[in-house]
């Protein structure tokens, strides 16, 4: 089932962990009956210390507090940060968990890469931020750079019923919430997710409608930029068609590769027309974009061949003219303050080495989906976590029963 448009909803855009971390804290320290949260990272440091307090004070005070972390991105918390957690009654259940080889995590793709969070089933929390002081100005030159919105309104109830679906069939059944759904505010909201059964190209296909209806301008900033020629192609086609299409990608990266594979698609682009940024600042890790005056995303999803066609991932695709325009004068203030316009004379120095490698690579990408489907899969798992007595301590280990 693919989610409907909602009317009626308030959305905010939050911008870095200053904005995002108290807003999420605060909802719930506030909680009344249930907290769900899904994130790919927590780390424990402080945000993720502080994370781990309002989790168990709420578990102390509310009925239901769960979180679903992947098994991957959050491998190394310690045993006693966990079990504090969980004997205060918070249920912590973990995304495709499986054992490392020679100390390396193995589980690298189809990782749950979302980040949602959903309090009294009444307010909602969307974005790329993960648990992790990176995400905030006092960690230095890479502090990242990210985005998330906060939702009221009937989008809810959808949010709450897809976090709902991650966990297993007995958990969804004690949900006993009836989810908020009056009107909030003016914004028309789709909830648009990624995962490898029935939504397999949601997201993109939110992302390919928009690019093709833009008759003005499209902005999109995103950190690991290098998407399937279907979306390449159509951004092409709306600057051809006189649409301003800008991109704003990373310039100091946290992942010097991602830079790379993005910079083999800029002599394609830019002979179109295309305008690309890179902001210089610190790396980049949102996940927006905008396109004429009312349409915009915000999300966990990248434009790279992982978050199109392996992770699982969930964007907020958002119809509000002051939404889009408050996005807007942001990105626009951040590309001239922080950023440096690549220009196509810098791009083709170098060109007669690259260009054999920008031919393999636009064709890779044209067939990846496909190629995506010959790599090994499994069905992944959630497991849950417990506590369980040896001697005079408790060790966290996994309940006996695999949650598909």
């Amino acid at each position: 089932m693919s989610y409907a448009w909602r009317d009626g909803n308030q959305v905010e855009l939050l911008i870095n962990g200053e904005a995002f971390y108290p807003r999420v804290f605060e909802a719930i320290r506030a909680a009344r009956k249930e907290v769900l949260l899904e994130t790919f990272i927590i780390y424990e440091d402080k945000v993720g210390t502080e994370l781990q307090q309002v989790l168990i004070d709420a578990a102390t005070r509310i009925a239901r507090v769960e979180i679903t972390v992947d098994g991957y991105g959050t491998a190394d918390l310690s045993e006693p940060f966990l079990a504090q957690m969980i004997e205060a009654g918070v249920k912590i259940h973990m995304f495709d968990p499986r054992p490392r080889v020679l100390g390396m995590r193995t589980n690298l793709f189809r990782r749950l890469h979302r980040k949602v969070v959903v309090v009294d089933a009444e307010l909602a929390f969307i974005g790329g931020l993960n648990y992790s002081a990176d995400h905030l100005d006092d960690y230095g030159p890479m502090a990242k750079q990210d985005y998330a919105v906060v939702v009221r309104g009937p989008v809810v109830a959808d949010i709450h019923h897809d976090t709902l679906q991650m966990l297993s069939p007995a958990a969804r059944d004690n949900s006993r919430l009836t989810p908020v759904t009056r009107h909030a505010g003016s914004a028309r909201i789709r909830l648009s997710i990624r995962d490898n059964d029935d939504h397999r190209d949601d997201i993109e296909t939110q992302y390919l409608e928009a690019i093709r209806k833009a008759q003005q301008r499209l902005v999109i900033a995103n950190a690991y930029f290098f998407p399937g020629y279907r979306l390449i192609r159509e951004l092409r086609n709306a600057s051809r068609r006189g649409v301003k299409v800008t991109l704003i990608l990373q310039g100091q990266p946290d992942m010097p590769w991602a830079r790379g594979f993005s910079r083999l698609l800029y002599n394609y682009l830019l002979r179109e027309g295309v305008t690309i940024y890179e902001y210089c600042q610190r790396p980049l890790h949102g996940k927006v974009a905008l396109a004429d005056h009312e349409w915009s995303t915000v999300g966990s999803s990248n434009l790279d061949p992982l978050s199109l066609s392996l992770n699982l991932e969930a964007n907020l695709i958002i119809r509000d003219p002051a939404f889009n325009h408050y996005l807007h004068d942001h990105l626009t203030a951040l590309a001239a303050a922080h950023c440096k316009q690549i220009s196509l004379e810098r791009v083709l120095r170098g060109y007669w080495w690259r260009g054999p490698i920008i031919f393999f690579y636009f064709h890779f990408l044209r067939y990846f989906p496909a190629i995506a489907g010959w790599l090994p899969a499994h069905t992944p798992k959630l497991r849950s976590l417990k506590t369980v007595a040896v001697g005079d301590t408790n060790e966290v280990c996994f309940d006996q029963e695999n949650i598909s």
